[in-house]
């Protein structure tokens, strides 16, 4: 349905959905990020003042928008949507005619300025270019698309934030260790189809862009740049002909708002001049805001990557929620359906995705998506010493904030941690039945409320000798199989409960009662009954 479906399309059906206000009144481009920041809806700004390009936000800021975006009906079916992608990848196909090529700016005509990049926060650096996906090529790695940062210096010149170890920092390493510069295309106003199949984080010589045509459904159509020997996006808005020069990371790059809701430090990178910029008519400028707008789309990606390792650990695995609080990037609670040590097996296996930084292996009962629960079972269920795994020197994403300061250049490391909250082996499982209220399914208050009474008992009141008779058919009630209490007044509900607690009250006086080690009502001294411990039975 939305195999050839473009960014304007989108936003057309975003409109139609009540997910996109169109505001058409002179706005500052300064009030821009604030103004997503506040709203519920993605926003249109059609007339922003000292530009003759109108911008759009905050089009993925919102789990009802990303449903919207991968043109599925609810957000688990993303996972499967990205999934697809992977294992069935289209190639992307070229087209001769691109509609991103129907204005061209080459040389001195390239004015960034001309581009209405708002700021976001107070302490960024200067305007940054955020949704642009890069596409560039190493000599002997192929092709690699994926999701830079790139603040606007000079009319044609910018920075590109690759600090953290990835294959697009690899590419530009490898080129200026032999002193030369890599080209880049920089494809801004695109689907989120392309923007997700950019984002995952593919092995070396995997086309991100056929992961985004299995996504779409449809090869994406690409287009051979004016000016450099690399494809860009043919419907996108704006495309930046670029390149990477040679100068390593040595200029200030940032700060910047980040996806973990913080503000990013001062990171050093490489300069990016843009030698041309082609554009659609009417063109759009699409500015990715942060940090929610960097989330939705993100989270099912590591949801994809989870699942493969732990399938391939052998481990069922019943549902994952990598946790918004972890910043859709750092923490998940994973259930699995456990074999005896699956559940240390589970955390080695999900402590090795990505950059993954806390990860607690919880039982099938608990509800991965329900923080009260985790922690119930993180409560009930943990021994630290036993189930808690600190795996040090692991490979660390640089914005993580709680890293010690580290020279310019060296690659961070930091700590793993896994939380097994699974329950332990050799604990017996009726330690953790959680409380449940007889006649739930039936007795409502509502009804109550309403005027409902119930029915009095159909036996009424007995005497001594009915007690005694009682108590006898209690017994023979449980003399095959113990029972709990509120089964043998469930079953005898035609006495009031009176009546059966001292049924059972005279059975307990006359020393024919017991329970049986689960804590059900059963026969003194039949094969059912408890032993205190440490006494032969």
């Amino acid at each position: 349905m939305y195999e050839s479906e473009d960014f304007r399309r989108f936003l057309d059906r975003l409109r139609e959905a009540g997910e996109l206000l169109d505001l058409k009144q002179p706005v500052d481009i300064r009030h821009i990020a604030t103004l997503v920041d506040q709203s519920d809806k993605a926003l249109y700004f059609h007339d922003v003042i000292g530009y003759d390009m109108p911008v759009v936000s905050g089009i993925i800021r919102s789990q009802q928008r990303a449903v919207l975006s991968m043109g599925v009906q609810n957000y688990g079916e993303i996972e499967h949507k990205l999934q697809r992608g992977i294992v069935k990848p289209i190639s992307p196909k070229y087209v001769e005619k691109a509609a991103c090529q129907e204005i061209v700016f080459k040389g001195a005509e390239v004015d960034l300025y001309k581009l209405p990049v708002p700021m976001s926060s107070i302490y960024d650096g200067g305007p940054m270019i955020t949704a642009g996906v890069v596409i560039a090529k190493d000599p002997e790695h192929g092709l690699n698309s994926g999701i830079y940062r790139f603040m606007v210096k000079e009319k044609n010149l910018t920075g590109i934030d690759i600090v953290t170890p990835n294959n697009m920092r690899l590419f530009a390493q490898r080129a200026f260790e032999r002193g030369e510069a890599l080209p880049i295309s920089i494809s801004i106003g695109c689907h989120p189809f392309e923007i997700m199949g950019s984002g995952f984080r593919a092995p070396l010589g995997i086309d991100e862009m056929a992961i985004a045509g299995g996504i779409r459904g449809a090869p994406v159509e690409l287009a051979q740049c004016e000016t450099i020997d690399l494809p860009c996006l043919a419907n996108a808005e704006i495309v930046l002909e670029a390149e990477i020069l040679p100068t390593g990371w040595t200029h200030p790059e940032g700060r910047f708002g980040e996806f973990t809701r913080l503000m990013g430090g001062l990171h050093w990178n490489p300069l990016v001049r843009v030698n041309a910029i082609t554009m659609r008519r009417n063109a759009v400028y699409y500015a990715l805001h942060m940090p929610w707008e960097n989330t939705w789309l993100a989270a099912p990606t590591r949801y994809t990557a989870i699942r493969s390792a732990l399938k391939i650990a052998g481990i069922q695995t019943v549902a994952i929620n990598v946790t918004l609080g972890g910043c859709a990037f750092w923490h998940a609670v994973i259930s699995i359906k456990k074999q005896a040590g699956e559940g240390k097996n589970a955390l080695l296996a999900a402590l090795s995705v990505m950059d993954l930084k806390h990860v607690v292996i919880v039982d099938e009962d608990i509800d991965v998506f329900n923080a009260m629960d985790v922690e119930w079972a993180i409560a009930t269920r943990v021994q630290g010493d036993r189930d808690v795994i600190v795996i040090p020197g692991a490979r660390a994403k640089p914005l993580d904030s709680s890293l010690a300061v580290m020279p310019h250049g060296v690659v961070p490391t930091g700590a793993k941690v896994g939380i097994d909250a699974t329950i332990g082996e050799g604990i017996p499982k009726e330690r953790f039945e959680r409380i449940a209220y007889a006649y739930a399914d039936r007795a409502k208050v509502d009804d109550y409320v309403s005027g409902k009474t119930d029915p009095l008992p159909a036996a009424g009141t007995v005497d001594a000798a009915g007690i005694e008779s009682l108590a006898q058919q209690v017994l023979d009630l449980i003399e095959p199989a113990p029972l709990y209490y509120q089964d043998i007044a469930a079953h005898f509900s035609d006495y009031d409960f009176q009546t059966v607690a001292r049924a059972l009250g005279h059975l307990h006086t006359t020393e024919r009662l017991w329970q049986d080690p689960k804590g059900k009502m059963c026969v003194r001294g039949s094969k059912f009954a408890a032993v205190v411990p440490g006494t032969a039975k």
